[in-house]
């Protein structure tokens, strides 16, 4: 019941926030971003920011779809189970159409380093679990809380980053460039 509890609220808040952010059709708005010359300009860069927060808005619901799926090592599909790496590179693929490399390590050189501050849902978060850099991945929901596949025994689930025992590990957060297509190597 949790876990459904759960879902429900973190896509009713990125669908509220997805509507809030929407344009507004007003046509007094319309005709001064029109008139000031450079409304084409603004209109485009509005239109790039609503499709960004759609797209990360369903790769977030994508991604809470596969709660309770149960870790495997080296697990890449909901049938047989998800290693930390391999949901990541799933949830890209299926909902962005995105091949994301195999490893948490490789992930992380692939994307955009930018600060926790800067953090927004569909952004990576890595930490340090096993004493090396990079070497486990999530998707950062919103709220301070990610979706991962944590460990052997365990399933897909949320937690949240202020935990004592993730804000230990914290390793850094990555962001998935625009342009992801040309930029991320794309591998098997």
């Amino acid at each position: 019941m949790r876990f459904s509890t759960l879902v429900v609220f973190l896509c009713s808040l990125f669908f509220a926030t997805a509507l809030l952010a929407a344009p507004s059709d007003s046509s007094d708005e319309a005709s001064r971003t029109q008139s000031d010359g450079e409304g084409s300009l603004l209109g485009r860069i509005g239109d790039v920011s609503t499709r960004v927060e759609a797209k990360a808005s369903a790769l977030v619901v994508g991604a809470l779809g596969f709660l309770g799926v149960p870790y495997r090592r080296g697990g890449s599909t909901a049938e047989t189970g998800f290693d930390c790496s391999g949901f990541v590179r799933a949830i890209y693929e299926q909902t962005a159409g995105l091949l994301l490399p195999r490893r948490a390590a490789e992930q992380a050189a692939a994307t955009e380093k930018i600060d926790k501050t800067e953090l927004k849902p569909g952004d990576l978060v890595f930490f340090n679990t096993m004493r090396r850099a990079f070497s486990h991945v999530g998707i950062y929901v919103g709220n301070g809380k990610f979706i991962h596949a944590p460990k052997p025994g365990g399933e897909v689930r949320v937690e949240d980053l202020g935990t004592s025992y993730w804000a230990k590990r914290f390793d850094g957060a990555r962001r998935v460039p625009v342009e992801a297509s040309a930029a991320l190597p794309q591998q098997q």
